[in-house]
């Protein structure tokens, strides 16, 4: 029992805890997964910092269903947290509350030695993430995800950032969090459609190198979803295959691109939907750009047929979109969303780089990509709806 919970004797125990490092020189950090977590995450922060003050950042949703009992905990183990709301949604990754988070940082007094807690999905670590790598030069900051999305995903890895009218994600730093706590019991306040639409970061990580994985979640997803332990297996394999990427390419110079499978299809649809969250949120661009990476490749003759349509399959039978025609709305015309592309953040001197795939489980870097090619194939698409 942690020394929080024994001085709480009505706090929930901890389940099993699984530690995932993240090995980066001078910068590593553990990756903490398991169910009811919050209390462990209180002590492990005070062990982090002590005598260090805190603001806890996070989504006006996520307080009114966690907030309270995470600060009892924080306050049990000598951590007098500021708490900071910010609206829910995509809308808050944004300059105006970018400033007007760092100005409630400072005026919360929060020094160089403090400490920042990212506390939700994935628009509040990245945001937070941002905020503490400029305040004061870079302050240590603690991602406690709360969406599966940003614990396999977003919380890892130290990519922070906001978007711009020119792109998802264009404003940004890279710093690395002091340590990551995934309670994978917050899942389960998540709508269907919210988990959902994290699985896609989940079933990813198995169609870039690890075909073994991707089988097990095709026989697993409903338990995954059904939060057994399932979910914690899921979670961690997925933190082990972003830690490993990012200990050798923590700055995206090499591999760490594969990690973005989907992503350039994705970060486009994003675009062209205002990122509007009741047309489509982020996991659901994602897998509809999971489908096209693959039948791109299959139409460039790179990936068997069987395999493009395999993917395909197991996002519909999950219930995740695979189709453009599949955006509420529309997705805009090919000429729209390759022009989107132009800001994808692995354009080079104006040429697309895709992640295309040979197959299950081998994906590589695609430089070169002629736009012409890309908008052919997004005509089929399109008419195929």
């Amino acid at each position: 029992m942690s020394p929080s919970a024994a001085k709480n004797p009505g706090a929930k125990n901890s389940g099993a805890r699984i530690v995932v490092p993240v090995a980066l020189e001078g910068r590593g950090y553990d990756i903490h997964i398991g169910r009811h977590q919050l209390c462990e995450a209180a002590d492990l922060i005070a062990a982090l910092a002590p005598g260090a003050k805190a603001a806890l950042v996070t989504d006006e949703r996520v307080a009114a269903l966690h907030a309270q009992a995470f600060e009892n905990c924080l306050q049990l183990s000598g951590i007098s947290a500021t708490r900071i709301e910010i609206p829910p949604g995509e809308a808050s990754k944004s300059y105006s509350r970018f400033i007007t988070l760092c100005d409630s940082l400072l005026a919360a007094k929060i020094e160089r030695n403090d400490l920042v807690i990212a506390f939700g999905g994935g628009v509040v670590g990245d945001l937070t993430g941002f905020a503490a790598a400029v305040l004061r030069r870079g302050v240590r900051f603690v991602q406690i995800p709360t969406t599966l999305l940003a614990q396999v995903d977003s919380s890892v890895g130290g990519k922070t950032g906001i978007n711009s009218p020119h792109g998802k994600n264009l404003i940004g730093a890279f710093h690395q969090p002091a340590l990551v706590i995934a309670d994978t019991a917050l899942l389960d306040t998540l709508s269907e459609r919210e988990f959902k639409a994290g699985y896609a970061e989940v079933v990813k990580y198995g169609l870039i190198d690890d075909r073994a994985f991707f089988d097990w979640c095709e026989a697993n997803w409903g338990r995954i979803i059904a939060g057994g332990p399932e979910r914690d297996h899921a979670v961690a394999v997925s933190c082990k295959a972003k830690a490993a990427i990012v200990a050798r390419d923590e700055r995206e110079e090499g591999d760490r691109a594969l990690l973005n499978l989907g992503h350039t299809f994705a970060h486009a649809l994003e675009r062209l939907t205002g990122y509007d969250a009741n047309r489509l949120v982020h996991g659901e661009a994602v897998a509809i750009g999971l489908a096209l990476a693959f039948r791109f490749s299959q139409r460039l003759g790179l990936c068997p047929g069987q395999d493009a349509v395999r993917v395909s399959a197991h996002l519909d039978a999950v219930g995740l979109p695979s189709r453009l025609s599949q955006v509420p709305g529309g997705a805009g015309s090919a000429e729209e969303i390759v022009s989107a592309m132009g800001q994808d953040k692995k354009v080079k001197r104006g040429v697309l780089t895709f992640i295309l795939a040979h197959g299950i489980g081998r994906s590589f870097i695609a430089p070169g990509v002629a736009a012409e090619e890309v908008k052919a194939f997004i005509e089929t698409e399109l008419a195929a709806a």
